[in-house]
């Protein structure tokens, strides 16, 4: 159903927010009429960039009444100021993933949207890949089975894009590093495909980036349903990666971003391609938000999901320093 874009405001200007931008200039259903970050020559440069209005300070974005909607990419560890002061105002918001860096400052940023009656959609979009929804299809249909277990990875060069100082680096920016940073996307599409995460067992270490934060992490998840899967996530590899490869006790779908995905059902020895065509999941997560903004149904990732997604994380963080399975429970209740 066609509806008038939404009208929002972009803050935090860094390099992710312009990749979203560049999203909504593709859409016909969100349109950027304000921005602000503090420093003045960035929030003027990608006003002239993007062909909004610069916003002399955060509280003139929230007292413009044209504006819908805030797109908010600043530092995690602010999400909450930010977001719960769009809310009080009236704003929804779209909040890249993480929600937040502890489980508190979630369930507040859920709570204040919900208080004030505004939608709050999360940036998890390495779900809506076409090759997953696939996948999630057949098991749903029960060409899968019991699922039984996974193994994915996430990979991306880091070493000549560092940014010293950059709240992505450090452990009160990005708890976990590389974990928390990327790894969330693949734990996410486990929990999607596999089902919810009961358990973490985590490693990390840091070989390569300066700074203070792990590069690389190894986890083992124990699923409700009883199922094991495993993630490595890594900012130091030679080049970008991903691999995702899920077994059900009837069939395997095996992913690699260089391959794609072929299938195997059981009984059989050979694995068939599965064509699929790459969809433009950016541009997929924005629509949704703003069809939520306007009464048309609710974000695939709202503030109780993307709650749940950041504990599994934090239990394995918590693993990897304490030496120790952790239970999503156990920081789901301890926060």
């Amino acid at each position: 159903m066609a509806f008038e874009p939404v009208k929002v405001a972009c803050i935090g200007m860094g390099w992710w927010s312009d990749v979203l931008a560049d999203a909504i200039k593709r859409s016909d259903k969100i349109k950027i009429v304000s921005c602000y970050t503090r420093t003045e020559a960035k929030r003027q440069a990608f006003a002239a960039k993007y062909g909004c209005k610069a916003a002399p300070s955060y509280e003139a974005i929230l007292e413009d009444r044209s504006v819908d909607a805030i797109i908010n990419t600043t530092p995690n560890n602010v999400h909450l100021e930010t977001t719960r002061a769009a809310a009080e105002a009236g704003k929804h918001t779209f909040l890249d993933k993480p929600i937040a860096t502890t489980i508190s400052d979630a369930r507040a940023i859920t709570a204040a949207c919900r208080k004030a009656g505004v939608v709050l959609g999360l940036g998890y979009q390495r779900r809506k890949e076409s090759q997953f929804r696939w996948v999630r299809k057949q098991i749903d249909d029960g060409v899968f089975g019991r699922m039984v277990n996974a193994e994915a990875n996430i990979s991306r060069d880091r070493l000549g894009k560092f940014e010293a100082g950059s709240w992505r680096y450090t452990s009160e920016g990005m708890p976990g590093g590389v974990m928390l940073q990327i790894g969330i996307h693949y734990a996410d599409v486990l929990t999607y495909l596999m089902g919810p995460i009961k358990s973490v067992m985590g490693s990390v270490a840091q070989l390569v980036l300066p700074g203070e934060n792990p590069d690389v992490a190894s986890l083992i998840f124990e699923h409700e349903n009883g199922a094991r899967s495993t993630l490595n996530a890594c900012y130091a590899s030679a080049s970008e990666y991903y691999l995702m490869n899920i077994y059900g006790k009837e069939a395997t779908a095996y992913y690699d971003m260089h391959t794609g995905m072929r299938f195997l059902k059981r009984g059989t020895d050979r694995t068939d391609p599965v064509p699929y065509e790459k969809n433009d999941t950016i541009v997929e997560e924005l629509e949704e938000f703003a069809a939520a903004v306007r009464g048309q149904g609710q974000p695939e990732m709202d503030g109780e999901k993307s709650t749940a997604s950041l504990a599994v994380l934090l239990a394995g963080v918590k693993s990897a320093r304490e030496g120790r399975r952790v239970e999503v429970a156990e920081i789901l209740a301890g926060d």
